[in-house]
């Protein structure tokens, strides 16, 4: 995606970690927000990120707008992205190619959809809607898998298809590419090899968790945990097969310090680093 090249490693941006965060003068840093957790009319919240925008780029990510639901997105869901877009004018903005909602029902999950005809075509229509609503293309990030089923077509077709008809971008999340491979048994690179590369305009790492229940035999999404070696792994592989895009760490639960994250954050910006030294290499 165009405007991003001075992107490099970012992180996930929780408000405890504000203040530490504005006092970062690490170079191609970035931050990510849920855009969800800033449609509020004003306020300390809105100020904060109005701070860490000026000294920082952005982006939004919205986990809200199921747009792959049997209904198109909520209006007024749609129009309080549009003002923050406005307001904030992020680098990138992300959605989930999930639903979330069905007959006036919120679910608190990024459920995948079933990869049918139908499910293509309602998934299109929503991207297409918040894509006008905010006035610019947005990414959809791959979701995780906890089940195989039965589907028409392969995810990366899948999401393939998608880009083609609405002209938006991809959001690589090695991690749930990892999950979907552990606990569905498909090829977690030759995954990454079917998205269409010059559709990726970004890259999620996180932590995960074996299941309460089932153990290793079912890793849940949790966002809860450090990055682990087999992602770290998956992500050097799409680096090598993608070259540098922007990377994103996420952290959404069991919060640790701020330099603990930074210190992943920094194996991220190595990773991408090397890419490019590696990319410039080959180019000489």
């Amino acid at each position: 995606m165009q405007g991003t090249g001075h992107l490099g490693a970012g992180v996930g941006l929780k408000q405890p970690h504000v203040e530490p965060a504005l006092g970062c003068t690490e170079s191609a840093l970035w931050f990510e927000v849920h855009t969800e957790n800033y449609m509020v009319a004003g306020g300390p919240r809105l100020e904060q990120l109005r701070r860490v925008r000026e000294a920082f780029p952005v982006s939004f990510h919205g986990v809200g707008a199921s747009l792959g639901g049997p209904a198109p997105p909520d209006a007024h869901h749609l129009a309080a992205a549009r003002r923050l877009v406005e307001a904030f004018e992020p680098t990138l903005v992300s959605e989930h190619a999930v639903w979330s909602s069905a007959n006036g029902v919120w679910f608190a999950d990024l459920l995948p959809l079933p990869r049918t005809g139908e499910a293509l075509r309602q998934l299109v229509e929503g991207v297409d809607r918040y894509q006008t609503a905010i006035g610019r293309p947005i990414l959809i990030e791959n979701p995780t898998n906890y089940l195989p089923f039965t589907s028409e077509m392969d995810e990366p077709d899948f999401l393939n298809e998608v880009a083609t008809r609405t002209g938006c971008g991809l959001l690589l999340d090695v991690n749930n590419v990892y999950l979907s491979a552990r606990n569905c048994g498909i090829d977690p690179e030759r995954y990454i090899a079917a998205l269409a590369a010059d559709r990726i305009g970004e890259i999620h790492i996180a932590g995960h968790e074996a299941d309460g229940n089932y153990g290793e035999a079912l890793l849940i999404d949790t966002h809860a945990a450090p990055v682990s070696e087999a992602v770290w792994a998956l992500l050097d592989a799409a680096l090598a097969r993608l070259g540098p895009r922007p990377v994103l760490l996420e952290r959404d639960g069991k919060l640790p310090a701020f330099e603990v994250l930074m210190e992943e954050r920094r194996r991220a910006q190595k990773a991408l680093t090397r890419r490019g030294e590696s990319s410039e290499r080959a180019v000489a």
